[in-house]
């Protein structure tokens, strides 16, 4: 095979804007690259991702030859690409909320509906993080709980889910990101477990993945400096990727980078040279989804060193055939646009939305028109996210939905603001707080706490990480909602109407 063509199949990138860009024409005209990366930013309207999807299927089919693996990150929640017309599913851990695994894999079926439904074959999703540290910023919600049994159960019944649909998934992001307080999207996170501790907690959810079939797993960008001696993120690891995934745990399937262009990777090795030692350690699938110069640098520096012989050939063949192996099972060309939004899909995602609402202890009021609602709007909390949320802020939309008064803040508002909110809130006996990753926000844990002096009746609901109510006593009503969704608050509305909670944290702290 043409060494473009080879190294082009194992590249996969993103463009900006919801038409191919020249750049990513080019890229794939002369580089032969042969996968794609698609953002909220690509995905306008179910008809546009449909006609999006085919286009780059023909470009990518005629330059090299191959069908593209056209991927996604929807994870359901907080991570979501998908365009309105689309059903999004709950994120994982108020999937988790349910006790039901089965849930998850009627997510993973509904998920794998709308993807083929919009001409997208490859979902990097789900995250088999064991979230085991609460102050973590880039996973949380992301992941189905702190418990490895647990998390495991429920991959275990995502990836049944998938597979029954016939659609690609990934596990990530190996060996675990749960326990690190740095995002690897801004910075280089580094946990210090030896490997017996690895296999306790944050392997048990692959190991199960890879037993139950699970076709691609996902590295991540993070130190392990007791297990990799070299100063290296496990995605440029060979001890990682080969001698753990591949040989301990028996993986034959894909393996794929996160982001290379990640500031993880880009900043402290570069994400040219961080891409080929990622190819050397063993990775099937090199990501780097922004920035053409990025992109282009990173090929011609590949083709360089396979034509150099600085990439092992065997392995770069073993490599292709498996590529190649999971392209002609998964790699459709098309689309079933009857599969994207059927009634039965939305109503079994609003019912899992539904049952996650969890009460997690205090004592709950009924609200109404009389009641105060206060908290941020929906904000990035990691550049994993989609960018900026809903204008309205939760608290706008609840209070709009019971004719009530409503105060929105940033989303860590200072003595000033917390000043301004009291002021709008004097003379009502009974507050709302919506928390958005408060316990990482320290001004919204303090307007919470100001607004339960004076013996006013106070709801904190939490409506990412659940931690948030950890800083609250229990003379205030605790609720965890999990998703910032327009489904999650409309669940949220139900409960603050006197319906029942049926959701159990899958979380402590």
């Amino acid at each position: 095979m043409d060494t473009k063509i080879a190294i082009g199949q194992k590249l996969v990138v993103g463009f900006d804007g919801a038409a191919l860009s020249e750049d990513f024409i080019q890229l794939v005209r002369r580089y032969k690259v042969g996968n794609v990366i698609l953002f909220k930013d690509n995905l306008r309207s179910v008809e546009q991702t449909q006609r999006l999807c085919m286009e780059i299927q023909r470009l990518i089919t005629e330059e090299t030859g191959f069908p593209a693996f056209i991927t996604v990150d929807e994870e359901g929640g907080l991570v979501s690409r998908i365009p309105h017309g689309a059903i999004h599913a709950p994120g994982n851990m108020a999937v988790a909320a349910t006790g039901e695994p089965a849930n998850a894999y009627a997510c993973a079926r509904i998920v794998a509906r709308q993807l083929k439904g919009l001409g997208i074959n490859f979902n990097l999703a789900p995250s088999l993080d064991v979230n085991s540290n609460p102050s973590n910023p880039v996973i949380g919600v992301r992941s189905w709980g702190d418990e490895p049994e647990k998390v495991s159960a429920f991959a275990e019944a995502a990836i049944r889910g998938y597979a029954d649909e016939q659609l690609l998934c990934c596990g990530k992001h190996f060996p675990g990101h749960g326990d690190t307080a740095v995002d690897s999207h801004i910075g280089l996170p580094c946990v210090d477990r030896t490997e017996q501790q690895l296999q306790a907690v944050e392997l048990k959810p692959f190991l199960r993945a890879i037993r139950t079939g699970v076709p691609a797993v996902m590295s991540s960008h993070i130190l392990f400096p007791a297990i990799e001696k070299e100063r290296l993120p496990a995605t440029m690891s060979r001890r990682m990727m080969t001698g753990l995934l591949r040989e301990q745990l028996g993986f034959d399937g894909l393996i794929l980078s996160d982001c290379m262009a990640m500031d993880a990777i880009r900043k402290f090795y570069g994400t040219a040279q961080g891409a080929l030692a990622a190819v050397r350690a063993g990775i099937d699938l090199i990501f780097v989804c922004h920035q053409p110069e990025l992109q282009t640098q990173t090929v011609k520096l590949l083709v360089e060193a396979a034509d150099q012989g600085a990439i092992d050939e065997t392995e770069l063949n073993a490599s292709i055939r498996r590529i190649l192996r999971f392209k002609k099972k998964y790699a459709f060309s098309s689309y079933d646009g009857s599969l994207t939004g059927r009634a039965e899909d939305l109503q079994k995602a609003w019912e899992i939305t539904r049952h996650a609402i969890t009460h997690v202890s205090g004592p709950l009021f009924i609200a109404d028109q009389e009641t105060f609602f206060c908290g941020c709007p929906e904000y990035r909390g990691s550049l994993v996210g989609n960018g900026a949320g809903a204008e309205a802020s939760c608290a706008q939309l609840l209070g709009n939905r019971f004719c009530a008064p409503y105060f929105t803040t940033s989303q860590d508002p200072d003595d000033a603001e917390i000043k301004k909110a009291l002021t709008a809130a004097a003379g009502y006996s009974k507050a709302v707080m919506i928390t958005l990753n408060g316990h990482l926000m320290g001004g919204q844990l303090k307007l919470g706490k100001a607004l339960a002096e004076n013996g006013r009746k106070l709801i904190v609901a939490a409506m990412r990480n659940p931690y948030d109510l950890a800083a609250f006593s229990d003379a205030v009503g605790k609720l965890a909602a999990f998703d910032c969704t327009p489904a999650s608050v409309e669940a949220l509305e139900a409960v603050l109407r006197g319906g029942p909670c049926m959701g159990r944290l899958p979380v402590k702290w």
